[in-house]
């Protein structure tokens, strides 16, 4: 299994899946390692794109992994579009409702996103500035988006009925009139 890299403050640290083409862009995959390693970067690679092997105990850590990250990072290179991995990676965040964002891997070369990749997405380019904008920025969204479910189940009643609102009185106003 991958370690977590990051030396980052506390606990407080973004976990990363990180998805890329092992065939042709490990060594973007080690960029983004050495970034994750700077001190303040705020987040830490938790997993990363394996091997395939078509078992479903290997779909089922897969899942596990991309589930217990904060967020997806695909990193594209030319040839993402053609990655049968990257592609499932892709869905699964989708289905784990895991925030993800694609990275345009290599600026001097056209970059392709997983076939998976719905066709409004687009892809970021890749600076530290971006890099961590994106990361954080997901991670502020995905962190409103549990609070707003948070409190709409908190206002659900048991019965799956609406809540009952006040009856208004005949001897309450409904507005005061002026003297």
């Amino acid at each position: 299994m991958f370690e977590s890299v990051g030396f980052g403050v506390g606990s407080e640290q973004i976990r990363v899946f990180v998805s890329y083409d092992r065939e042709h862009d490990g060594d973007l995959h080690d960029r983004l390692v050495e970034q994750a390693s700077n001190s303040t970067s705020g987040f830490e690679i938790s997993a990363r794109s394996r091997a395939r092997v078509p078992t479903d105990l290997w779909d089922e850590g897969l899942r596990r992994e991309i589930r217990e990250a904060d967020e997806v990072i695909i990193i594209c290179g030319e040839h993402t579009d053609c990655s049968e991995s990257v592609g499932t990676e892709l869905r699964i965040a989708r289905e784990e409702e895991r925030p993800y964002f694609l990275l345009w891997g290599r600026r001097e070369l056209m970059c392709t996103k997983p076939a998976t990749a719905k066709r409004a997405e687009g892809m970021f380019s890749w600076t530290w500035e971006i890099l961590q904008s994106q990361i954080f920025t997901i991670q502020r969204a995905a962190q409103s988006n549990e609070r707003w479910a948070a409190l709409r189940r908190a206002k659900a009643t048991p019965s799956g009925s609406p809540p009952s609102r006040p009856s208004a009185t005949p001897s309450q106003p409904r507005f005061s009139e002026a003297r």
